[in-house]
């Protein structure tokens, strides 16, 4: 009888034990992905921490210091003063004539753009503009600028804006000029006017930066560079075919 029900209860008992050892298998399959999923989320996280690395901030272009390097091998900036708002033959403007010269500059040589701003903006009237500037000339003033160009020695050329006033460059230029060393660069003005060109601009640089080189320059009309932008820019293409800049 004891052999009987033994036999009888044998199935079961292996029957029980199959279904252990599958539940185990599963347990320990599920514990295998449950480690998976684990490290594919540290890696994933891992993965966000290096695109947000610190460090990759080097990396962020500003318009105070970027580096660009030509086929040639040198670096050249495209450094100007410009004025919107209300000014002369123009009317009101949203870009700056000179600011519209600088940017077509930079785009066909493939250089930075560094824009000297005054710290206190003059006035947006032309009038008044014109009275708060012919001041800081007559006073022989060096406005503070905003910014300034952390690793300017890196530059082998420079490309410098300004509006011609009064036959002379604005005062901000003036600090920019005095504010680093020149020293073995080669300086390139260009202006926007009213009909008064570069005047004695070109001289003054040449005799201001000491060991640079100072090119000859481009005049466009203030009308020209803002209500004729093709003419404008033909007016750069031939200037900088001239110079050979790349």
């Amino acid at each position: 009888m004891k052999k009987r029900i033994f036999a009888l209860l044998l199935p079961l008992m292996m029957l029980f034990t199959l279904t252990a050892c599958t539940e185990s298998g599963q347990a320990s399959n599920g514990s295998s992905t449950n480690n998976g999923s684990q490290q594919n989320s540290s890696t994933e996280k891992n993965d966000n921490s290096d695109t947000s690395d610190p460090t990759n901030s080097e990396n962020i272009t500003t318009n105070d210091s970027v580096n660009t390097d030509t086929e040639n091998g040198s670096r050249i900036l495209v450094a100007f003063f410009s004025r919107a708002d209300e000014n002369y033959g123009v009317g009101y403007i949203e870009k700056g004539n000179t600011h519209i010269i600088a940017d077509m500059i930079a785009e066909e040589v493939g250089a930075d753009s560094f824009e000297i701003v005054r710290v206190t903006p003059y006035p947006k009237e032309y009038d008044a503009c014109t009275d708060e500037a012919k001041t800081e000339k007559n006073a022989g003033e060096r406005p503070e600028l905003t910014a300034k160009i952390e690793k300017f020695s890196d530059y082998d050329t420079v490309f410098l804006g300004y509006p011609n006033w009064w036959g002379d460059m604005p005062m901000p230029v003036y600090t920019f000029l005095e504010s680093y060393d020149f020293s073995g660069k080669t300086v390139i003005p260009f202006c926007t006017h009213a009909g008064s060109g570069l005047s004695g601009t070109v001289n003054t640089l040449r005799s201001k930066l000491n060991g640079a080189t100072v090119l000859d320059g481009l005049a466009v009309a203030g009308t020209t560079a803002q209500n004729d932008q093709d003419n404008a820019r033909t007016a750069v293409l031939d200037w900088l075919e001239k110079l050979d800049i790349k």
